[in-house]
Parts: C-alpha cells; structure tokens; sequence
C-alpha cells in the first residue's frame, strides 16, 4: 500500500489549487512504497482537461530520484471539473506511456473548500482500479 505523507498531500492540494482552472501535475518518489519526495511539475499544456509534465522536469527528476536510491512511486494531477475519476485520456496515456506499475493520485478540485485525493492503478488491459493508500 502507498504511503503518503501528509505534508505531500497538503503540497499536492496547494499545487492544484494554484494552477485552477488548469490542471496541475507533478511525481511522488520514494522507497518501500513510502513517498520521500514531491516534484511538483510544470504542465507544458496549460489546460483544464488535459496535463503533460514537462519532459525536462521528469527527467530532471527521475535522475535526482536515482540519485537517493528511490523509484517513481505516483503521477499525480488534478481534475477541476468533468471526471471525478481517471479519464479516459488519463488511461489512454498511461497505456501508451507504459507507466502501468504506478499509481495515479488524482486532486479532485470540484469542491474547491474540501478538494480530495484519490489513487488508482491502470491495468493492461485499461482498466482503473482504485487503490487505498495511506496518509501519514
């Protein structure tokens, strides 16, 4: 099970909250299931339905990841409106992308006084399951 901790969640909430409309989007690297470090992203398309990290930011941070002996753990990005769940663009990407051994935080801002976060993992065959995770 994710591990989370609460200081993450509250930056990932700030995150999205800064970037409304648009979605915002950003990666949870740590070990043993346990997020060590947030890299909030840039989204290169700027969109309130749609996000894409920034290709230097990612890999700016997976070698930093590396560096600390850690894996991607979580994608995250918000939905400001539409979808409370993965969208099937969300599944889509993570199809053609190949990051299916991953979780998918999702900062839903439809309730901007009491936003949510959720997991989920997508199959190989494009199913969204949701996944408990814990804050800590």
């Amino acid at each position: 099970m994710l591990r989370i901790e609460k200081s993450h969640v509250d930056d990932m909430i700030a995150h999205a909250l800064n970037e409304y409309p648009n979605e915002c989007c950003g990666i949870l690297a740590g070990a043993d299931g346990v997020g060590k470090r947030l890299y909030k992203t840039t989204n290169v398309v700027k969109s309130p339905v749609r996000y894409q990290i920034d290709p230097q930011e990612q890999l700016d941070a997976e070698l930093d990841a590396e560096k600390n002996g850690w894996e991607y753990l979580a994608f995250y990005h918000s939905h400001t409106r539409g979808h409370v769940g993965l969208s099937s663009t969300d599944v889509r990407m993570a199809l053609d992308s190949g990051w299916l051994d991953i979780y998918y935080l999702l900062v839903l801002l439809h309730d901007r006084d009491e936003p949510r976060l959720n997991a989920y993992r997508v199959t190989d065959a494009g199913e969204v399951v949701e996944e408990p995770f814990e804050v800590v």
